[in-house]
């Protein structure tokens, strides 16, 4: 510490840092550290850093970890003013402390404890490079004292075979901090931040030191270089040369130079960090040696190094006093988890895995300001959750994403939907048709500033790997734009081949779209190619398509506006029904995250009714001439029916898939293609009876129990398998109390005293 008079006269006091004292703390730190978990060495005891530089010295480690809690921890329990002064410069002036490490670390290196190899055969090259090195400057049989000062020439990054690294351990309090709260007082400082990689170059050699060779003396010349432009020697300095009065020609040795591997990756902020109406931020990442290689476009990653600045190379700006910012990283790591991580325990999963109402609730927990959607509910739950991938012996991939399309009249909260989605994925993307184009949608090819050379830009399905990619108004993208998810949507992949470029990119996400008619308003008298104008084969990649229409049903909309009008009014949803319960979103994303680790299988009786129950389907669609020409059962909606089914069967964290599942699971498809099939009447069914007129709904129903009942010998049915089949058809509980309360009183059906049989009399 010392004061210091600025030009008005004020003192103030300023950290004056004296290098050496505080690299004897490091040697200190370095030397005395000890650790509960790593493991016991015989010389060393639990001395964690002097035991990794054992491992160093024998070739057998070759990345140092500093790791950050381990500095507050040994800094901080001595309370001492120097010491807390000192944790604090390293983390905020982390590059120049690097290199004080780096010096303690030379100073403390032991020697090898196990036999080096000797033999120039088994040798490395830099090893082999330094014995001749050593050889040309005589110091083979030179003592240790001429040896270490004729070797002192030598640079220090020339002959380290090991990266230091100052990264933050697993119980550090440096969390990861998000990309627009970077500002200029931290430049300098370690960091951690998060981020989607959406361009990156190819690995370039990075020159660290340059040596040269005198071709007159043969004296060897090094030049460190710490920047990215440098200006090679072009004169020998030796006592020879400047002897005899003349300058040798000096040339570049390659081979004897240290390159280090060095790519750099540009990472945007995730968009649930990025404010409405802003533009998403992105920086730089420069990589060197083993953080390289580490990524690829679309990936979430977490990054650790130190925040700097540097200028602009651009010819165009007329200024150089304008810099940019990068990172300098130290560590990069996927993101394990897509979600956050789970903070529900044991107990609380196996409470609510008996739960028989989970299903219904979570479902309900989905956009609970939008009234009802039920069935379009359980079925966003089940795309966030996700059937099972699967990868055949001889290659090939069968997705298990789910791929949902809403189409429909305008004013039904389709977008609120959409939004609500992407906010609730961890890798949600929204992006509407009309602004996005073919290229935004999958990659773009750049030239990268720094390399010259073309590289990837991921696009919005790259970005929502692993996620869900929202599309609004799907209808209104061109015919071309449109093309390009045809891939993404079955193969989960995305292939380029531009500028010479010819690769593969993932793009293992969920597609949910959102369209609107051509006319404005549905016209159920054309088929929905006709309305939505959407081609047959992007149709049929969709797992479940939704028809919403906005009809008159004064019950309904009675419902409808009590409920905006308490939302608007209360800012929440009405929770006064204590069987419906809403789940927050953070529960709601740990439940899923516990139950996407769940692999169901399908057993084999299972199977063969999935089987039966597609031939019937397959052969009922036909034998119904569907006059509006389009078929909804293909051969994808039976892989449909089975990640529908494995869905469920992870909502219930269960192993293996039941009766129950693939019920619900043709429950939704056959809810999915009534809704496309329907006509315009008032229950907004397309049901006739047999002189052509409109049945009701009670008639409707009455219909379904009497089928049932005529089916049985006793013509009895339970009430449950009864609900089941109705549900099918589009039709509510309360209808069916409505019926056989008025058809028990015409003396036409019975209902037992349990209320559980109903039998035609």
């Amino acid at each position: 510490m010392k004061t210091v008079t600025n030009a008005k006269g004020e003192s103030y006091t300023v950290f004056d840092p004296k290098y050496d004292v505080e690299k004897r703390k490091i040697e200190s730190f370095l030397k005395e550290f000890t650790s509960n978990t790593d493991e016991t060495d015989k010389k060393y005891g639990k001395k964690r850093y002097m035991i990794q530089m054992q491992k160093i010295a024998n070739r057998e480690l070759s990345i140092l970890e500093i790791l950050s809690e381990d500095l507050e921890a040994y800094f901080s329990s001595q309370n001492k003013q120097d010491d807390l002064l000192l944790l604090d410069s390293i983390f905020n002036n982390t590059k120049t402390y690097v290199n004080l490490f780096k010096e303690a670390v030379d100073d403390l290196m032991p020697n090898p404890s196990k036999q080096l190899p000797v033999d120039e055969m088994l040798m490395e090259k830099s090893d082999i490079i330094r014995k001749h090195r050593l050889q040309n400057m005589n110091l083979a049989n030179d003592d240790k004292d001429k040896e270490g000062k004729s070797n002192s020439r030598i640079p220090k990054e020339l002959t380290r075979r090991y990266e230091l690294v100052i990264i933050p351990g697993p119980g550090s309090k440096n969390k990861t901090i998000p990309l627009r709260q970077l500002r200029a007082e931290q430049i300098g400082s370690l960091q951690t931040i998060k981020g989607i990689v959406v361009k990156m170059t190819d690995v370039k050699p990075f020159l660290k030191v340059a040596s040269y060779s005198c071709d007159v003396c043969g004296y060897e010349i090094y030049q460190v270089i710490n920047q990215r432009t440098y200006m090679p020697l072009i004169s020998c300095e030796s006592e020879q040369c400047r002897n005899n009065h003349s300058q040798g020609d000096i040339m570049q040795i390659n081979r004897a130079s240290k390159f280090l591997s060095f790519q750099e990756i540009t990472i945007q902020e995730p968009t649930n960090e990025v404010p409405t109406g802003h533009v998403p931020r992105s920086i730089k990442i420069s990589c060197f040696g083993s953080t390289t290689r580490k990524c690829a476009p679309g990936d979430m990653i977490i990054v650790t190094g130190v925040y700097l600045p540097r200028m602009l190379d651009d010819a165009r700006l007329k200024s150089k006093m304008i810099h940019d910012t990068y990172i300098e990283a130290f560590k990069i790591e996927k993101e394990k988890k897509n979600y956050q991580e789970t903070k529900i325990n044991s107990e609380t999963i196996n409470m609510l895995k008996k739960d028989k109402s989970l299903y219904i609730n979570l479902a309900k927990s989905i956009a609970p300001e939008i009234f009802g959607m039920e069935d379009i509910k359980k079925a966003l739950l089940l795309l966030l959750v996700g059937g099972v991938d699967k990868t055949l012996p001889d290659g090939m991939k069968i997705r298990g994403n789910l791929n949902i399309l809403l189409m429909g009249d305008p004013g039904i909260a389709k977008s609120q939907l959409l939004k609500y989605i992407s906010h609730l994925s961890p890798r949600g993307v929204y992006t509407t048709g009309k602004g996005s184009s073919g290229v935004g949608l999958t990659a773009a090819v750049v030239k990268d500033p720094v390399t010259n050379d073309l590289v990837l830009e991921g696009g919005a399905l790259v970005l929502a790997d692993m996620g869900v990619c929202c599309i609004d108004e799907f209808d209104k993208m061109s015919d071309y734009d449109r093309a390009n998810i045809h891939e993404v949507m079955e193969q989960q992949t995305v292939s380029i081949a531009k500028a010479g470029i010819t690769t593969r990119l993932n793009a293992r996400t969920s597609v949910l779209a959102a369209a609107n008619p051509v006319y404005g308003r549905y016209n159920t008298s054309l088929t929905p190619h006709e309305n939505i104008n959407l081609p047959a084969a992007l149709l049929s990649r969709f797992d479940l398509l939704f028809l919403l229409l906005d009809e008159v049903n004064p019950e309904r909309d009675l419902e409808l506006a009590r409920h905006v009008a308490y939302v608007h009014q209360h800012k929440k949803v009405n929770s006064d029904n204590k069987d419906n319960k809403i789940y927050n979103e953070e529960f709601i994303r740990e439940y899923i995250a516990q139950a996407k680790k769940c692999k169901p299988t399908i057993p084999q009786d299972l199977h063969n009714f999935i089987v039966q129950k597609y031939v019937e389907k397959r052969k009922l669609e036909i034998e119904q001439k569907n006059k509006q020409g389009y078929q909804y059962i293909t051969p994808r909606s039976l892989l449909a029916v089975i990640r529908l089914s494995q869905a469920l069967a992870k909502l219930r964290m269960n192993d293996k898939v039941k009766q129950e599942d693939v019920d619900e699971a043709l429950r939704l498809v056959d809810v999915s293609q009534s809704s496309i099939n329907k006509k315009e009447n008032k229950e907004g069914l397309a049901t006739f009876d047999g002189v052509g007129k409109k049945m009701d709904a009670k008639s409707q129903i009455y219909n379904i129990v009497s089928e049932l009942c005529k089916s049985d010998k006793n013509k009895t049915v339970k009430i449950d398998v009864i609900k089941k089949k109705i549900r099918l058809r589009n039709f509510t509980d309360k209808q069916l109390e409505n019926m056989l309360q008025e058809y028990v009183n015409l003396s036409i059906l019975y209902v037992d005293e349990n209320h559980t049989e109903v039998t035609l009399l």
